[in-house]
């Protein structure tokens, strides 16, 4: 096995656009020519756009595009810039003399980074769109990694920066490549060692989530709000709607492996599945590998990171004492 990008793959191309000064961004995976596709929502707060489609028993059987974004709610709009920019190409359903686009997307909550004024719009949705003409992406504070954090179990005050990140792997002739940006209320660990990442950073030390809900685990409160982890596994493999989907839900153990805890009420944690049908491969080899891809992507997230809008990343907290797991 070799690790890959989405550069190493055919019919696909992704691009970002983001931000800085008000911390938000959205990065597009676009598949012109249509790919088959899936998708998994498991955490309670989701903010998502055109995934009733990807039932197997709905008519649409290819995208055209997925828009993973920053701004809540609002950066739900950025999946319009897409629209416009397939639509110019003419890519798309042809129906009745128009080109209509698919593009599904999810958003995650990065309001409070900043005065959270601006958000990703059909504009840079557009840029991240002519962005991906390069087919190029950058891991940490890009995209709809911008303004992402983890560790919020204590709130903004003791989280941690992240962003997005992207791991691909090949095995003869299948491809998996998994995209993410990480926003979580949770802690992240490596996948490999255990060995805490980022997360809630209190007293010069990673704070063992176990700990915390020791703590609070009789109180009635609510988690805090606002955060999400949100991401895509893109294979060159045959799948149909329903395998997809079923793809999509195994790959979040990716997330439960790097991300503690996960798939909480206060996040809308969510994965894309695309495929570009090309090759013949196991269903359950592309669920392995869509596990360990989307795992190693979490940690390349936090880990590509730097120190920003006054939030700690790992790499700034190298050599503080971390709690014993």
């Amino acid at each position: 096995m070799k690790e890959i990008t989405l550069s190493d793959m055919h019919g696909i191309q992704i691009g970002h656009a983001q931000d800085e000064e008000h911390a938000t961004g959205c990065t597009v995976i676009l598949c012109p020519e249509g790919a088959v596709a899936g998708v998994d929502v498991r955490g309670g707060g989701p903010a998502t756009r055109e995934t009733d489609l990807l039932n197997p028993k709905n008519m649409v059987q290819k995208i055209h595009a997925v828009m993973l974004s920053g701004g809540s709610a609002f950066g739900l709009d950025a999946a319009s810039g897409a629209m416009q920019y397939l639509e110019e190409k003419g890519y798309g359903f042809h129906l009745a003399n128009h080109c209509i686009p698919i593009v599904c997307g999810a958003s995650l909550f990065d309001l409070s980074v900043k005065d959270g004024s601006v958000r990703p719009d059909k504009e840079m949705g557009y840029k991240a769109c002519i962005a991906s003409e390069k087919n190029t992406f950058k891991n940490g504070c890009y995209g709809a990694g911008t303004g992402a954090s983890v560790g919020k179990l204590l709130g903004d005050t003791y989280a941690m920066k992240s962003g997005q990140g992207m791991y691909g792997i090949q095995s003869q002739d299948l491809q998996v490549c998994a995209v993410v940006a990480v926003n979580a209320c949770g802690n992240v660990r490596d996948v490999e060692s255990g060995e805490w990442l980022a997360g809630v950073y209190k007293d010069k030390k990673i704070v063992d989530p176990l700990q915390l809900f020791d703590q609070i685990s009789n109180s009635n409160a609510n988690l805090p709000q606002g955060n999400t982890t949100i991401g895509c596994i893109i294979t060159n493999a045959k799948l149909d709607k329903s395998q997809c989907n079923k793809i999509a839900s195994i790959a979040h153990n990716g997330y439960a492996q790097a991300i503690f805890p996960v798939h909480t009420m206060s996040d809308g944690d969510t994965i894309f599945v695309l495929s570009t049908n090309e090759v013949e491969a196991m269903s359950d080899a592309v669920g392995v590998l869509a596990t360990h891809a989307m795992g190693k992507a979490i940690n390349k997230a936090v880990l590509s990171s730097q120190e920003c809008y006054g939030l700690p990343s790992a790499n700034s907290i190298k050599g503080a004492i971390k709690d014993e797991k």
